[in-house]
């Protein structure tokens, strides 16, 4: 089916729904210049320079083990703070503005969406923007942490305790009530366009199976075990094709 074509279908798909959800990846944000950490390149910087996999570096038992290591990796690998929102994070915006689209969904802990716009967004993982202290509660943003790049712990100014992001690391569960809320905007809705994730992390990617639409769109350059299932597969750049279809 040629690119414009199922940009078309996409644009079809979009007007004849009033309960739209997202669901988005990685693959939302590396039009923005993240990286998926998860990709090639990134294992393979992980491994040669700090001599782990992304996967051990970012878990709870690294955290609690190598607190200096992992905030060696976590603030100058997965923190990208000069990264501005793209065509596909506008569009969606724009889809929340004009009444049809209902939730954001995302898997991603940059802010992009709410930077682009978007106001009613799930973060199933968290978010780099918000920071607590383990001990007295106290909370920190973004600008905090950034300072401590050089090597030095994340410390609260008020207790002395250990600083930690509110992201979800491995071995942690999800929010329950995040992961409640985005499974009942699921279920409600009827459309859900699925963008930029290979839908192999779980329990996120189980959400999925929560739809009960009848149009089911999945935008990846990548083979998925979803793609059978979907209403239509768009093969392009989610950029490039949420903005074509989503009216201005």
């Amino acid at each position: 089916m040629p690119e414009r074509e199922q940009w078309k279908k996409l644009q079809e798909m979009i007007a004849a729904s009033q309960r739209i959800v997202f669901f988005g990846g990685a693959g939302v944000s590396t039009e923005s210049g993240i990286p998926d950490f998860r990709g090639e390149k990134g294992l393979y910087k992980a491994k040669t320079v700090y001599g782990h996999s992304p996967e051990a570096m970012v878990s709870h038992s690294f955290f609690v083990n190598h607190p200096q290591e992992f905030y060696r990796y976590y603030l100058n690998e997965m923190i990208y703070e000069q990264a501005q929102p793209n065509a596909a994070h506008r569009a969606l915006a724009r889809l929340e503005k004009q009444g049809k689209l209902q939730a954001v969904i995302t898997q991603n802990i940059d802010g992009l969406h709410q930077l682009a716009g978007s106001r009613n967004v799930l973060e199933l993982h968290g978010s780099v923007h918000r920071n607590y202290c383990l001990n007295c509660g106290a909370k920190y943003g973004l600008d905090f942490m950034l300072q401590h790049r050089q090597g030095s712990l994340p410390c609260c100014l008020d207790c002395g305790g250990l600083v930690r992001p509110d992201v979800v690391l491995y071995e942690e569960g999800l929010d329950g009530h995040v992961l409640s809320e985005a499974e009942r905007y699921i279920r409600q809705a009827d459309c859900l366009i699925i963008g930029g994730t290979s839908l192999a992390v779980y329990p996120a990617a189980g959400l999925v199976r929560y739809f009960q639409g009848d149009r089911l769109a999945l935008i990846n350059k990548s083979v998925t075990d979803f793609d059978r299932h979907a209403d239509l597969l768009v093969r392009d750049n989610i950029g490039e094709a949420l903005d074509w279809a989503v009216p201005q």
